[in-house]
């Protein structure tokens, strides 16, 4: 059970990080060696929480403060200088930075996917267990909150908002496709009708086909 106190239930994470790095601080790395670390080791032991939970801010600040402390570090004693700030360090190499993940980020997206399995899995046991408790008469996308939630119910409509916002309905028949409300027109902008057609609030896409016409 997670409680209120929901950074002491993740300090398991923070200190397997902290004590894979701390097992390596005193080796001798090139920056190579220590990317590659960081990277395919350090990186991944958050992963599997991160895909269910979501994860305090403060500890995934923490685990970015580990990680830059550890990059930056040096054979001296004492502090070092950080030269560029992590969300520098974050962005693509091919931006200009060393594409190390920012976690709160990468928490997120891990999530948003765990959504869209849930959307296009409904037959799962995950889903139907959840769509029994959560949504029973909706769609994945149109859940609600509900009343006394679980915490990973919570973290999954957390990460829905990074999926909704970018994808976009394929309209076939049009039955399931809110006109005023859902993401379908093929436009990088809105999505949505600019002009608001004269049609009740509830009015579904299907009722602007023609299949007559079809």
């Amino acid at each position: 059970m997670i409680g209120r106190k929901r950074s002491s239930f993740f300090n398991d994470i923070k200190l397997k990080v902290s004590n894979k790095i701390s097992s390596c601080q005193h080796k001798f790395f090139s920056c190579g060696g220590k990317e590659v670390l960081i990277k395919a080791a350090v990186q991944a032991i958050p992963a599997y929480a991160m895909s269910v939970f979501k994860i305090p801010m403060g500890v995934c600040d923490d685990i970015q403060k580990m990680v830059a402390k550890f990059w930056w570090a040096s054979k001296r004693e004492g502090r070092n200088i950080h030269w560029a700030k992590w969300e520098k360090m974050s962005q693509a190499m091919c931006l200009g930075g060393m594409g190390f993940r920012d976690f709160s980020s990468f928490n997120r997206a891990l999530l948003a996917k765990q959504g869209w399995r849930i959307q296009q899995c409904p037959d799962s046991l995950v889903a139907r267990v959840l769509q029994a408790k959560y949504f029973q008469s909706k769609d994945f996308l149109d859940a609600k909150l509900g009343s006394n939630p679980s915490y990973i119910w919570r973290s999954l409509l957390w990460g829905r908002k990074i999926m909704c916002s970018g994808s976009r309905w394929r309209v076939g028949n049009g039955q399931k496709i809110h006109v005023h409300k859902a993401n379908w027109i093929p436009q990088p902008s809105t999505f949505q009708p600019v002009v608001k057609p004269s049609l009740p609030p509830d009015a579904m896409v299907s009722e602007l086909i023609n299949e007559a016409n079809c």
